[in-house]
């Protein structure tokens, strides 16, 4: 009897074996065949059940999709959670599409793709060429050529032709104005070895002529200096250049672009920001700059802004109350009820997200740029109503656009301000609120700006970065109008309208504070200051003539 139980036991293990090796075949077939699917197919069966999401998701797949779709990239290019997934979709809805504001066809055209690029992370257009730069860290410089569309026709195309500008790049920028004319240099900041530290990796500046693709200038920081991120402000003869680092800190330094051609060396010296100093502890997550005015996010949520120039300052505040023009780089705080996720400046306004998705916007509305529905300035962050959880934002000199999720597979761009020169294309008359623009936004756009020329749209999805937003807490959340307390106060308005005169508006809100829960001295208090009201709004009679 024990014999047989053996042989059953022996014969159920082999059973068992057997069927794991089949599995494990069928497994391994099965990633094979799904490597071969389009990038959204597989991502589509992944969704229909438990065992092909497995599949889907192994990293064996994507490795193998990655492969198919960018040959030459290497494994060390490949980071994060799951690295072949992320490269493989980055590359696979990689995109850069434009589409020009002049002329009777209006379109959305596609640039080209640089073969050697790893998805893209950021792009900033100048007046001949458009900057791209990957998650490899290699920056692109894509031109504009004359190509033949048809025998013996030839036309003039936008970002068709593309050359590798410099490799290690980890941040880059120009000219902070709307106006491309204005962007003949390009700053890089990129890491490069250095033979004579040691071979140790230290950050450095360049500078290139955007039209030429040629480096007219170039500084090399301490390899303990470690930087992330840079922008530019001030004008061409006194240009700041602001440096956020690794742990936080803000440096700044001079320089004076109308020099940079000559063929002599400069002497320039690297402080501490004034909002480092202030705020030692503080550490500043990023920067947004424009011609007179920068904005520094923190780690946790709040906003410093450094205005330089005085009419700046009164579109954005209103006042000059507290505007020092021998201290322009003290930090002014702006007060919101929640944390800053990303800050989009103009010329004289600017825009906030944050962490429940609502849209703030503050500063000059001559145009309508603040899409609240009027043209009156804001010297406060106002919310914009009707638009949450947007993908970016961008402001420029008089008009804003956002990027939009929309009920339709893909997103949407609504726009407002000045809709001259086809700035919002179908509203040539602008608009005070954000309206939809009559844009085919393509899949996966992540970012958008917007020139005198042309409207850009970049395309990348990432699936470990963008904006992730919280629900807003009951306790924050406006109250509806179906709801009780909104009624009452309808209602309670509706009543203060009805009475003709001042003495029984004064008396209906008299009858209201009686009916609150306060303390009786409260309530004297208030009702004193009700009659104080009256009384002065009474008509006083001429005195009499003697």
């Amino acid at each position: 009897m024990g014999d047989r139980r053996t042989v059953r036991r022996l014969r159920c293990r082999r059973h068992q074996r057997s069927s794991r090796l089949l599995a494990g075949e069928e497994a391994a077939g099965l990633d094979h065949i799904v490597s071969f699917l389009p990038v959204r197919d597989a991502v589509a069966l992944g969704q229909t059940c438990r065992y092909l999401r497995q599949v889907c998701d192994s990293e064996g797949v994507w490795r193998r999709v990655c492969r198919r779709l960018c040959p030459r990239l290497r494994q060390d290019g490949t980071t994060g959670a799951r690295p072949w997934k992320r490269a493989a979709i980055l590359n696979y809805t990689k995109g850069l599409y434009f589409q020009t504001f002049g002329g009777r066809r209006r379109y959305l055209s596609k640039s080209v793709a640089p073969l050697l690029s790893h998805g893209y992370r950021k792009f900033l257009p100048t007046k001949e060429h458009v900057f791209i730069l990957d998650h490899g860290g290699t920056l692109f410089s894509l031109r504009n050529a004359l190509v033949s569309s048809a025998p013996g026709h030839i036309q003039w195309k936008r970002a068709c032709r593309y050359v590798v500008l410099c490799r290690g790049a980890k941040d880059f920028t120009t000219d902070p104005r709307s106006d491309t004319a204005y962007r003949k240099y390009v700053y890089v900041l990129a890491s490069r070895e250095v033979a004579a530290g040691g071979g140790r990796a230290c950050d450095c500046v360049e500078v290139y002529l955007q039209a030429s693709g040629q480096r007219v200038f170039k500084m090399t920081f301490h390899a303990s200096m470690k930087f992330r991120q840079l922008a530019l402000t001030g004008q061409e003869t006194e240009r700041s250049l602001l440096l956020l680092t690794e742990e936080g800190k803000i440096y700044s330094l001079t320089v004076n672009e109308t020099q940079l051609d000559q063929p002599r060396s400069y002497t320039v010296q690297l402080a501490l920001r004034k909002v480092s100093r202030c705020l030692p502890h503080t550490a500043v997550r990023a920067m947004a700059s424009s011609q007179s005015s920068a904005a520094y996010l923190t780690d946790k949520g709040a906003v410093y802004f450094e205005v330089h120039a005085p009419g700046v300052y009164r579109d954005l505040f209103g006042t000059l109350h507290a505007f020092d023009p021998l201290d322009l780089q003290m930090p002014l705080a702006l007060a919101l009820p929640a944390k800053v996720l990303s800050c989009a400046l103009g010329y004289n306004h600017v825009g906030l997200v944050d962490e429940f998705g609502r849209l703030f916007m503050q500063g000059s509305n001559r145009y309508g740029q603040l899409g609240t529905g009027d043209k009156i300035d804001r010297g406060e962050p106002t919310q914009v109503q009707g638009l949450k959880c947007p993908l970016d934002i961008w402001c420029g000199l008089n008009h804003s656009l956002a990027l939009l999720r929309s009920g339709e597979p893909g997103q949407a761009v609504l726009g407002c301000g000045c809709g001259a020169g086809g700035r919002l294309p179908g509203w040539p008359k602008g608009s005070a609120t954000f309206v939809k623009l009559q844009i085919k936004v393509p899949l996966c756009v992540s970012s958008l700006c917007s020139t005198r020329e042309c409207l850009y749209l970049l395309s990348s999805h990432d699936i470990e970065g963008g904006l992730v937003y919280r629900e807003l807490p009951p306790s924050r959340a406006p109250p509806s109008p179906e709801s009780p307390g909104a009624q009452a106060c309808e209602q309670y308005l509706s009543q203060l309208q009805g009475c003709p005169t001042l003495a029984g508006r004064l008396a209906k809100v008299k009858e209201a504070v009686g009916a609150l829960p306060l303390p009786a001295c409260q309530k004297d208090f208030l009702w004193e200051a009700l009659e104080l009201i009256r009384r002065s709004a009474q008509p006083r009679s001429p005195p009499a003539c003697s």
